[in-house]
This record gives C-alpha cells, sequence and structure tokens, in this order.
C-alpha cells in the first residue's frame, strides 16, 4: 500500500519485493478485505482467497471458532458481510503517519465505520525513534478543539520514545501516530475506519493536502485517556483483547503453535522457523489451520522469537 509517509525498507530489511519507485507504507500480510485478499500459494487449496477459506472452509481451517456468523459477536464488515475477523501488516513510516484515532464500536456503528484495536510491535527502530498517544495531562476536549483550529495540536500529544521490540497497545478511542525512523508489526481487529485530525503540516512543504475528519475524530477520542505507556510484558502475554491474543516466544526449542482444532497466526521477529516443512525468517507471517498435523514451530537460529495470535475462546 503506497502512502505519503511511506519509505522502501521492507525491501532493504525483509527483502520484500516491492513496485519500483513507490513509497510503501504498508504491507497487507494477512487479510480479508473487499480490497486486498491473501491468497493460498500451494497445496490442495491453492488459489482459494482467504475470504474463501472463510466462508467455505470454516472449521478445517479455522476450527470451532467463536467468531461463526451465529456467534454472539460476530465480525460482518460494513457491507454485512462475514469477514476473518484479523488483518497483519508490516508498516515502514519514513515521515510521521497521520494523527489519528479508530473509533469504539458503538460509536463506529452510528457513524457507518467499523471498530478498530491494535497492538503495534516495534520490529526496527531508529535512534530516538517516537510514537504518540493519548493525550498529555490536563488536556480537555475543548482545549484540545482549539488547538486543532490554531494548528498547535502537538501541544497536546503525548510522546513517547520507542526501540527496537517495544509494544504499545492502541484500544479504540486513543488518539495515536507513529513518528518517522520504524517499521511495525501491526495486528488489529479486521477494519480499516481511520479518523485524521491532524497531518504534520506536508502542505507546507508542497504535499497535496489530505482528508481530515475533524468532527468524526472528536466523537471518538478518549479524553480520559491521559499518558498512556508502552506494555510492560510480564511473561510470554502481550494483550489479551475481545477480538485477539498475542504473545511474544523466545523460541529456544520445539513448541506446539496452538492444540489441535485450534488455528493460530505467527510472524517471524527474528531468526528462522521451519513449520510444516516451510521455512520462514524475520517479518515473514504464516496462518497454522485447526487440523494442521505438524504443529511445531522449530528454531533454525539462535536468538529466534515470534508473535503468536489467536482468537479467544
Amino acid at each position: 500500500m503506497e502512502r505519503v509517509w511511506g519509505g522502501r525498507r521492507l525491501e532493504s530489511l525483509y527483502g520484500k519485493r516491492l513496485p519500483s519507485a513507490a513509497l510503501i507504507g504498508e504491507s497487507w500480510e494477512i487479510v480479508d478485505r473487499p480490497q486486498a485478499q491473501s491468497v493460498v500459494h500451494e497445496g490442495p487449496l491453492r488459489g482459494k482467497t482467504l475470504h474463501e477459506l472463510w466462508c467455505n472452509h470454516r472449521e478445517e481451517i479455522f476450527g470451532k471458532t467463536p467468531n461463526c456468523p451465529s456467534s454472539p459477536r460476530p465480525v460482518f464488515d460494513r457491507t454485512g458481510i462475514s469477514r476473518f475477523p484479523i488483518l497483519c501488516k508490516l508498516l515502514d513510516a519514513q515521515e510521521n503517519l497521520s494523527l489519528q484515532v479508530h473509533p469504539p464500536r458503538a460509536i463506529a456503528k452510528k457513524l457507518g465505520g467499523e471498530s478498530k484495536s491494535e497492538l503495534w510491535y516495534v520490529a526496527s527502530a531508529a535512534p530516538k525513534a517516537r510514537l504518540y498517544a493519548g493525550v498529555k495531562k490536563g488536556t480537555t476536549r475543548d482545549s484540545f478543539l482549539k488547538s486543532v483550529g490554531q494548528g498547535k495540536v502537538e501541544r497536546h500529544l503525548h510522546a513517547l520514545e520507542i526501540k527496537t521490540g517495544d509494544a504499545m497497545f492502541l484500544p479504540s478511542g486513543r488518539m495515536h501516530a507513529l513518528g518517522a525512523g520504524s517499521v511495525l508489526v501491526e495486528i488489529q481487529e479486521n477494519s480499516d475506519t481511520t479518523y485524521r485530525i491532524y497531518d504534520w503540516d506536508r502542505t507546507k512543504k508542497g504535499r497535496a493536502a489530505r482528508q481530515m475528519h475533524i468532527a468524526e475524530a472528536m466523537q471518538c477520542i478518549d479524553f480520559n485517556d491521559a499518558e498512556p505507556g508502552l506494555l510492560r510484558p510480564k511473561g510470554e502475554p502481550l494483550v489479551r483483547h475481545e477480538s485477539f491474543e498475542i504473545d511474544k516466544w523466545d523460541l529456544q526449542k520445539d513448541r506446539e503453535i496452538a492444540e489441535t482444532g485450534r488455528f493460530a497466526i505467527a510472524v517471524c521477529l527474528t531468526g528462522k522457523i521451519e513449520c510444516g516443512a516451510r521455512q520462514f525468517k524475520a517479518a515473514d507471517f504464516f496462518l497454522v489451520p485447526a487440523q494442521q498435523p505438524d504443529r511445531l514451530v522449530r528454531p533454525l537460529e539462535a536468538e529466534t522469537s515470534l508473535l503468536r495470535v489467536i482468537l479467544p475462546r
């Protein structure tokens, strides 16, 4: 996905094949969206999209998931179509991302969008790289809106210095932006609803103006969300959310990715992994089906690590 703030590091760091001369900000790696689909590369289901697997091979690939159409909390897009509930991305920020917010579920429904909570895991960070999350203490709705009108939004932003290996959870309603110089793994609810608030005065550098969504954003921002911190995990769990559970594994020996009957998504962070007679290097994503016989992830190098993503029971 080409973005005004994107770069070329997905190619230089990870060997991703990118369109020539394009600034690529996002690579959608595990995706079931109307405009983008993951596709099976080989095997008996070769050529099937993730959406086709979700609709026609549900129990075989995904097991008895809690997000079936009969579930109390099914995952539908804004057109009413059932979708695979998780979207996984890589982000390359050569410049600052726009300041943005994603709507909580009740507000999303009112605005005609989709709710979105997400995890950012810092795969690579430049010295003194930053991200922005929440507001500074003392910021009120009125003072923030006044600053938006004056072009002085930055005075209210809570900045955090980040390094490789840091992680931040961004629940819907948390205002946020990624500063220049970082590559992220993003695990999120399957949504593409973003309301932009501020674009770092890119028009002063001769860039085209991007659409802002101030009225919608002001309905979504949680102004009680003052100065949140980075995740400080105790052990392997990073996030336990109603839509996904994410763990970080430092893989020192063979390990079952999930019990039989339960699928899992993994992304290799460092080193190299073997699973199901396939090998995966840093920034490779893979989905292990619920009925896959060989469920072991095997480290092939020292200091191999991964993120594991599953759906809550």
